[in-house]
């Protein structure tokens, strides 16, 4: 299967400064792949240069086929892009943007249609000024849709959305993905990242520090998961049963609380109960603790995310 972006040896340099070290990744079509850094990491180098928007130093770059420092009219006119941040004239109506957007290419979809799916039509004769935060956003999507685009790019898709609105643009990605449409997507949200993307590549410092499923860096970079309980009685002197398989155990100084990082949290758990319920104690409370893109990201690099 032909990838929807090749990305070789991808270098861009400003004077002695390298944004982009030599990057290699591939987009599979009908795939969400996300692309995770703090500020200043390479990403919106990377993603610009993609979009045919700025030129590369170097290294090997196709996006549906085309190269994107070449083929700059025909890649745009196959592509959608939806920025973080988009203003459009306030006396603009909707009907008048998509009007104006879909001329911009050689084929469009039906723009009423696309505002009726994006739930906008009964706005479609508004001003763009009269819009609420997540209507703009949905706005936005629709524009980057009127072409029909094969390969979406979302940059920060959600940011400053409150959490009702940014759940329904996360139904929206997923109907695009359903859709069989490949999607570049830039976040600083974690959890959205981790819902929403089949794969990622995690970038610091112009390198792709890790790339993969969310659940295969976490089980590569963080390994084992945590369990922990709470009793209410203290639990005997002595060790635990070998056959919980911990890699470490920590129990509090009043012996009611216990905490088990295993390779096979599941395993641990059920042992752990059953050991529980052998010594007559009463349990309180049990808690599965995995770790998250966030940690695995913070293990990589050394930041947070939104640094």
């Amino acid at each position: 299967m032909t990838p929807a972006i090749l990305v070789r040896n991808l270098h861009k340099s400003y004077g002695d400064f390298e944004a982009v070290g030599g990057i290699d990744f591939e987009v599979r079509p009908g795939e969400v792949f996300g692309l995770l850094g703090p500020n200043g990491a390479g990403k919106t180098t990377t993603v610009e240069i993609l979009e045919g928007i700025r030129p590369r130093t170097s290294g090997e770059v196709t996006v549906l086929g085309y190269d994107p420092g070449v083929d700059v009219k025909a890649l745009k006119d196959r592509i959608g892009v939806c920025l973080q941040s988009t203003n459009l004239p306030e006396k603009l109506k909707l009907h008048e943007a998509m009007t104006l957007f879909g001329s911009f290419y050689s084929r469009t979809v039906d723009g009423n249609k696309l505002l009726d799916r994006l739930q906008l039509g009964e706005k479609r004769n508004s001003y763009y000024s009269l819009l609420s935060g997540g209507q703009k956003q949905r706005l936005h999507l629709a524009l980057a849709m009127i072409n029909d685009p094969q390969l979406i790019f979302l940059d920060e898709p959600t940011t400053g959305l409150d959490p009702q609105v940014r759940l329904e643009i996360h139904g929206l990605i997923q109907e695009l993905r359903d859709d069989q449409r490949s999607i570049i997507l830039t976040t600083h949200y974690i959890e959205e990242a981790e819902r929403l993307c089949d794969r990622v590549a995690i970038i610091d410092s112009g390198k792709i520090v890790a790339h993969g499923s969310p659940k295969e860096l976490m089980a590569t970079t963080l390994g084992a998961s945590t369990v922990e309980v709470k009793i209410e009685q203290p639990l005997p002197p002595g060790d635990l049963p070998k056959e919980i398989g911990a890699d470490r155990i920590e129990i509090s100084e009043d012996r009611k609380q216990i905490s088990v990082t295993a390779q096979k949290p599941a395993r641990a758990m059920v042992e752990l109960v059953k050991y529980i319920d052998q010594l007559g104690l009463e349990l309180a409370d049990i808690h599965l603790k995995r770790g998250t893109l966030e940690d695995v990201f913070l293990q990589l690099t050394g930041k947070k995310l939104r640094e």
